[in-house]
């Protein structure tokens, strides 16, 4: 039982490094500080300023009545706005980390 378990501690350490599981782990919790950061700075910074510009100023509570039904189109165009800034800043941080080096150019 004893040399089981730990057959399995080590099958599980192997997984953990062949996966790279913990820099998976890392990357997921720092995206999520960074998607409350970029959220933030739309709804505190971005936002304020298109309300200036938005009849009525509360944008985020827009609803399009289509009969019966409510679609709740000023929060669905802030979480487009959230994803667009998001993807964004994901796509300039890839950039600048894969930039190749030139002078290495055969």
């Amino acid at each position: 039982m004893a040399e089981e378990k730990k057959g399995m501690i080590k099958e599980f350490m192997d997984f953990l490094m062949k996966y790279q599981v913990i820099g998976l782990a890392v990357a997921f919790i720092i995206g999520a500080a960074a998607t409350k950061m970029v959220t933030a700075c739309v709804s505190d910074i971005i936002m304020p300023v298109i309300a200036v510009l938005v009849p009525g100023g509360d944008w985020r509570a827009s609803v399009l009545q289509l009969g019966p039904v409510k679609l709740a189109v000023g929060d669905f165009v802030g979480a487009i706005i959230d994803f667009v800034i998001i993807a964004l800043v994901v796509f300039l941080i890839v950039k600048f980390m894969m930039k190749e080096d030139t002078s290495k150019k055969v």
